[in-house]
Formats: structure tokens, sequence, C-alpha cells
């Protein structure tokens, strides 16, 4: 009996893999056999020959990874690529990006998400946890341009309940939206802009209707000092003492975490993870980093972020993933940590894992979803090829993405985008950009003061 045609069968690539040790291990002339969107199995490129395929691609030269995924950032902020730079974190908040977002509509917040997209498909990115404004618009693109994504609606406490209604409502509605490709969270900002009852409803919520949260704490060195100094807690004592910990959270950036702080996370009751989105950190001066390397030895998965394009001016995890890899280094002392081989690790497994994905995507194996990319490693900067770890994380770029795959449909081929009007989505949004950027109202959504 002739076998039912495969989806898609990708052929005469290197596989990276996964074996039951989780240590990262490289499959030659493999092909990849993918069936509802499902990878079905790993083979060799022979095996593959003369398997029918509705679609097949010969992948030559290339490398298959599982898709990256940017664990933290806010998509719809690239309109704001550029427009606060060389400023302390304060003036950034206060004086340029908080007045400029009281000005977003929905319709801003549809066309950034749209060009986010674009960028990050590009790049070779699958899945992306955003925390923004008017979710509604990202569910939106996401279901249309067939990314995955984890998603949360953003809400400070000076919105008074309606911000973490409205949080839950976001939340529920689109669980499980975009064939399953759509995952929602809680998304407080940060104990900073939200206080204690509301982080206190927060995890409630999140326990009552079986929900991660998403958010902000302990960013920087000054904001664990200051709640010190104001509270006698460390932010990360506030997620505790409101139970948040109890919860699945995800937290962004982290560089604040104290030693202190580890015990605390070492013994939460929920599922702890930190988004660790270097350039940011190095363009705001900020004198510590996530500590990965203290986390790690406490179980707890660091995935790979960019944060906002108005904070790092770009959604490339590529660059994460090598700025990681350095200032471990650098910041550690020591030149054997991370290795290229942890890196990697780091873009992939642990990255499912950060946004709760960890059984679904992340490897390339039987019975993962299919999200897929596809590295061309024939160019000059690539070659020639003594390590394959540290030509993926230290040579490669972003711009050597052949192809992404998301649930076994072709977004991009050979760096065509199929699902995005890129001119369309960057005329439109010229157009409103005098409107976005006008502070000569003077407000702001919130005020910076940790």
């Amino acid at each position: 009996m002739t076998p039912s045609p495969a989806g898609l069968i990708i052929t005469r690539c290197t596989v990276l893999t996964h074996d039951d040790h989780e240590r990262i291990g490289f499959a030659e002339d493999a092909a990849i056999v993918v069936r509802d969107g499902v990878v079905e199995a790993v083979i060799g490129s022979a095996e593959a020959e003369d398997l029918p395929a509705a679609e097949r691609i010969d992948a030559r030269g290339q490398v298959a990874l599982p898709g990256l995924i940017n664990c933290h950032t806010h998509a719809p902020m690239v309109a704001l690529r550029g427009v606060a730079e060389d400023l302390p974190t304060e003036e950034w908040f206060n004086d340029v990006v908080w007045p400029v977002e009281s000005n977003l509509t929905e319709k801003d917040v549809e066309l950034g998400a749209r060009l986010a997209c674009a960028e990050m498909i590009r790049g070779g990115v699958t899945c992306f946890a955003d925390h923004y404004f008017s979710m509604d618009a990202v569910a939106a693109v996401v279901a249309e341009c067939g990314m995955r994504a984890h998603l949360g609606e953003a809400y400070f406490s000076s919105q008074g309940t309606q911000g973490r209604e409205r949080s839950l409502e976001f939340a529920l509605r689109h669980r499980g939206g975009a064939g399953g490709r759509i995952t929602t969270a809680l998304a407080p900002h940060a104990p900073y802009t939200v206080d204690d009852a509301d982080l206190t409803a927060t995890a409630a919520l999140a326990r009552e209707h079986g929900l991660p949260v998403h958010l902000h704490a302990s960013e920087n060195r000054d904001q664990a000092d200051t709640s010190l100094a104001r509270h006698g807690v460390t932010p990360i004592e506030v997620l505790q003492r409101t139970g948040l910990l109890d919860t699945d959270v995800l937290i962004a950036h982290g560089t604040g975490i104290l030693d202190r702080d580890l015990p605390v996370l070492q013994n939460a009751v929920g599922r702890v993870a930190v988004a660790t989105s270097p350039r940011g950190y190095l363009k705001f001066a900020w004198p510590t980093t996530t500590p990965v390397r203290a986390l790690h030895d406490l179980g707890i998965p660091v995935g790979l972020a960019t944060d906002g394009a108005a904070s790092n001016n770009s959604l490339d995890v590529w660059e994460s993933m090598a700025l990681t890899a350095l200032i471990q280094k650098s910041s550690t002392g020591d030149p054997r940590w991370l290795t290229s081989r942890q890196a990697l690790h780091h873009a992939t497994l642990q990255s499912a894992r950060a946004v709760g994905l960890g059984d679904v995507v992340g490897s390339i194996a039987p019975g993962r979803r299919a999200d897929i990319i596809l590295v061309d490693l024939t160019g000059p900067h690539t070659q020639p090829v003594h390590d394959l770890p540290a030509t993926l994380v230290h040579s490669a770029r972003s711009s050597d993405v052949r192809t992404t795959i998301v649930d076994g449909r072709v977004l991009m081929r050979d760096r065509e985008l199929l699902t995005i009007d890129v001119p369309a989505v960057v005329r439109e949004l010229g157009e409103r950009l005098p409107a976005l950027l006008d502070r000569s109202h003077g407000k702001r959504i919130q005020d910076y003061k940790t």
C-alpha cells in the first residue's frame, strides 16, 4: 500500500538534534518528514528519496534548526525604533517612550506588529512572547501571518481594576487561538507599576484559570536597591509574598536579581523562567547582566529575547544569542562559559520552556510541531566550518536564514516573505508617524519611579 503523502519533506540538510540528556548534536545529510504540521521523522536523505510529499525543499548546504523564540518583546514598538537614543532609563521612559505611547491607537499597534513579525520571520524567529497594549490587534496579525506567539495584555495599577480585568479577558479570549499557535498570559507590567494588591489578585486569577504570568521584575540593580530601601524586600521577594511565584511566571530581564533572591526562585512552587535581552542592558549602561550561570545552577531556564526595538533597535535573536555567550564569558571571567553548544541550548529548548512550550517546540524531533528554520552556511563569513556550533553562534547572522517554517507552513522561502506585504506596511506606518510621535500634549501613560 502506497503511504499517503507527507505535507513537507526537507532533504539534504544538517539537522540540529538533542539527545536523551539534552546535549546538542547534528545529523548530517538528513531529511525531515512533516505531516499535519508535526515532525514525523528525522531520517537519512536517501531514505526520503522515494517518499511522496505535497511539498519538498532541497536544503543542501543548510542547517535545520528549531525556530528561534523571542522570549520577551514588545513587537509593536518597532514603530519607535531609534526615537529615544542615548538616554538613561528614567529619561527614556518619562521623556519619550511613555509620552509617545499615550498616542497609540489600535491601528498603530497592528502596523507595528506586522512590521515586527516580518522582521522576526526573516530572522528565523518562529515564536515570540509579547507584552503590550491593544493586543487584540497583535493576535490578529499572528493569526494572519502564520507565526506562533505567547501574548499578554499589559496593565498598570494606575488603570484601576479595569486594566487587570482586560488582561484576563484577553488571555481567556485568545487562549488556543490561531489554530493553537497562540498561548496567553496575564501581564502585569512590573512590581514598581503594579501594587501588591493587584499582583496578589493576578496570582489568584492565574491559579483559578490555569494561566501563566509574564512581567518585568528586577530589571536592573537600581530597581532592586530602591525596592530594598523603600520596602525592605527585593522585587523578586515581592513576587513571592504576593503569590506570583506559586504560578508559572516568566520574568523579563532580571539583571537586578541578587544572591538573596536565588533561594526564593529555587523554592518557587510554580515554573519560573527568565528572559534575557543583553543588547538593551549594554545600551542603558546597566552595571550587571542576567545571572545566567547562577540560574542555570538552580535549573531555571533562561530564554533569549530582544525586548522592544525602541530600546534594542532590532528583534534579532541571533545577536542576543551571541551577546549572551560573550557577556557571560566576560562577566564570569571564564572563557569556557557559555560555550556555543550551551548558547544553542538556550536558543532552543530553554527558550521553548521559558514560554511554556517545552513539550511543543524547541527541538526537531518526532511529535514536535514543525517550527523549523534553514540556515545557509555557504557564505564567506561562515566558511570554513571547523566547529559547527561556534559557526552558528558567532559567525552566522540572521540574514543567513533562508527559509522559515511554522506548523509545517512555509512563511519565508529563499528569503522571500510569503505572508506579509512589507512595503505596504512601511508606507501606511510612515503616514501615521507624525501623530504617533507628537509629545506636545505633555501626557504620559505612566511614570517611571522605581
